[in-house]
């Protein structure tokens, strides 16, 4: 191994790596040395590399501890040979901790969360944060299924027009009540720009700490019960044009929806408050504590400077600065308007979860984490030496985005997120777990490793960087067990093996896809060999709906925007074989493959997984997909509205009665309602 290597393996950077049809694949030189730049080390000269080897040959022989420590009761935690470790436990009290191996046993019984560790060897000491995490993921209990909604897209005549935090609480209450479902799981809720434009992606947020006011329901802030008339009146006023979209076709605008919620918002921000309501708003701020005046502060900025730091005034650039706190002060007004949003934001959510589990789903909402943030967003900013600059995180080319992806999000940087005892990380899961039964992992490879991609460079030509994934993972469960709450990962695309038997060890769900799921000759895997521990799925958002993909839709998309690597005619004779291979499985199993919808539902009901994840576009009887990767503006992603079989819109409030959708999931509920 030359130096270079050397050094890219300790650093967590991988050299060579296995591509989607488990190919050797060689990473250039050239990505190697810009993801170490990338973090932190020097490699200007074949010199440089060999003193920065020389280094952390250095740190490791003078360090005991890490600067954070994430361990399992009843697990082991390593340090060097002959040192004498003991636990500080948080409610008083000293555990010494005895060698076993070349290890550290913690006792099983040890108090789950926040203790400190100490090490002594010979006359060295160190001390170290110890976070005690349970050893497995909540468990969901029996079998269960639940929709998967992509919530902006489901509309009510309530809605102001796109899906909310009612519509949420509707559909969690009568799937659930009605219909037996189990949960309900949605796209990532998180934070997005604070004024127009805003991107319409879910996936690229601006904060995954905090929740976008876009969901708010107006009508259900309780200042609007106590209002005049005249303020009442014109809240209406502002909600009637974007209620008139929900009957359309339309692309969603979201820029028109928060126009009109922002200017009903700030109507009721400006009524006086309760002093209960007071007095809990205070309680909220002083929880949130310096996150959330960081991101109001951020927000109100945005307003004023657009919604991209790195394009601020330079003394605004650092959060700690003279000039932002002088900021602060003049926008009091706007940071407490935007703290106000995330405090209601809070109260709605949890009168969603607490619709779900009145309506007796044992699980209820099923949140979603994005992979990364947007570099100039409100977390970027707030956290700008936990991020590595000069990298997108992606990932390689594979079977369906075949020439790679590239996502636009800088990625954590392991060791100073290490070194930050993973405080932002730990926020953000609680906060995202706070009012939920579930959390998915959107490619859960994020915890284990991430494809990092130079920027400017093609994503194919990206390396995959190793993160503490015992500790990220340490870190995940703890605030699950706090929440109660079922993990789930989606490790669809390239997952190496060992990534799939550390989440089953630790009893979190992973993600089966009915299209993907094959066996070693090629062919669909049959229903007893699917996994027990995962969430069964036809689809994702990142595949048209059943409909769709009969008709070949996402061939002919990807033609049409050049993003094939293979001819067309290759693809639609691969789809052939496959859609025929699949409707002999079918009529195999005394499923009738003319309804192909019902069918493929019949055969998840079939599996052994725990979780059966109905798409909602697909019990609709929706064709178009809601996202194509690879495209931005080529295609509307994330604003397609929910629509039916003939391209009708479809609103929530018909759904219980829709023939299509009570066909479509019949078999599920059979056997799992």
């Amino acid at each position: 191994m030359n130096d270079l290597n050397e050094l890219a393996a300790a650093y967590g950077v991988e050299t060579s790596y296995s591509d989607w049809r488990r190919r050797p694949a060689d990473v250039p030189p050239d990505t190697i040395r810009a993801v170490l730049t990338a973090l932190g080390a020097d490699v200007s000269s074949p010199g440089a590399v060999r003193d920065e080897l020389e280094r952390l040959r250095q740190e490791r022989e003078a360090r005991l501890l890490p600067p954070a420590v994430v361990a399992y009761a009843g697990e082991d935690v390593t340090a060097p040979a002959g040192a004498a470790l003991s636990v500080a436990l948080a409610g008083g009290g000293e555990i010494a901790l005895l060698p076993v191996g070349e290890a550290y046993r913690l006792p099983p019984d040890i108090p789950l969360g926040g203790h400190m560790l100490h090490a002594r060897l010979r006359d060295r000491t160190a001390s170290a944060p110890l976070l005690v995490a349970p050893p497995r993921a909540p468990d969901p209990g029996e079998r269960a299924w639940g929709f998967m909604a992509q919530l902006y897209s489901v509309r009510s005549r309530g809605s102001w027009g796109m899906g909310d935090l009612a519509d949420l609480r509707r559909l969690a209450s009568w799937s659930g009540a009605d219909l037996g479902a189990g949960f309900v799981l949605v796209n990532p809720l998180h934070a997005g720009e604070p004024a127009p434009p805003i991107r319409p992606s879910p996936y690229l947020p601006m904060s995954r700490r905090f929740t976008s006011p876009l969901y708010l329901r107006p009508e259900d802030v309780p200042e609007y019960s106590s209002a005049g008339p005249d303020v009442r009146h014109r809240v209406d006023e502002l909600a009637g044009p974007a209620r008139l979209r929900d009957h359309t076709t339309a692309e969603l605008d979201r820029d028109a929806v928060w126009a009109a919620k922002d200017a009903a918002l700030r109507l009721l921000y400006a009524l006086p408050r309760t002093p209960g309501r007071e007095a809990a708003y205070a309680a909220f701020r002083e929880r949130e504590g310096t996150a959330l005046t960081a991101y109001a502060t951020w927000c109100a900025l945005a307003e004023v400077h657009g919604a991209d730091w790195r394009s601020w005034p330079g003394v605004l650039r650092d959060p700690a600065s003279a000039g932002v706190a002088a900021e602060r002060e003049r926008l009091a007004d706007r940071v407490g308007f935007h703290a106000w949003l995330q405090w209601l934001l809070d109260d709605q959510l949890g009168a969603v979860q607490a619709a779900a589990r009145a309506a007796g789903m044992p699980i209820g909402v099923v949140h979603d984490l994005a992979v990364g943030v947007d570099p100039g967003g409100a977390d970027a900013w707030a956290y700008q030496n936990l991020f590595a600059q000069g990298m997108t995180v992606g990932a390689p080319p594979d079977a369906f985005n075949q020439r790679g992806q590239g996502w636009g999000q800088p990625p954590w940087h392991p060791q100073r997120l290490a070194a930050s005892g993973y405080a932002p990380y730990r926020d953000m899961l609680r906060h995202v777990l706070r009012h939920a039964g579930g959390l998915r992992l959107d490619h859960a490879m994020q915890v284990f490793r991430l494809w990092w991609v130079p920027d400017g460079a093609s994503p194919a030509d990206g390396t995959y960087v190793a993160y503490p994934y015992e500790e990220m993972l340490g870190v995940l469960l703890y605030e699950a067990h706090q929440a109660g709450a079922v993990v789930v990962g989606e490790d669809l695309g390239t997952v190496e093996p060992y990534m799939r038997e550390v989440f089953a060890d630790r009893g979190v769900f992973g993600t089966s896809m009915a299209w993907f799921e094959r066996d070693s000759g090629g062919a669909p895997l049959p229903p007893p060999k699917w996994r027990e521990l995962c969430l069964a799925t036809v689809a994702t958002h990142d595949m048209p709906p059943v409909e769709g993909f009969l008709h070949g839709d996402h061939i002919a998309l990807r033609e049409r925007l050049g993003l094939l690597t293979r001819p067309a005619s290759e693809e639609y004779a691969e789809q052939e074989r496959w859609l025929r291979e699949w409707r002999d499985l079918l009529a195999a199993l005394g499923l009738d493959p003319s309804d192909m919808t019902a069918a493929l539902h019949a055969f998840l009901a079939r599996t052994p997984s725990r979780l059966v994840g109905i798409s909602l576009a697909d019990a609709a009887g929706e064709r178009r997909t809601q996202n194509q990767p690879g495209t931005t503006d080529e295609y509307p992603n994330w604003r397609v509205p929910l629509t039916g079989p003939e391209g009708r819109p479809v609103l929530l409030d018909d759904l219980p009665a829709d023939p299509h959708l009570l066909k479509a999931i019949e078999p599920v509920r059979a056997r799992l309602g």
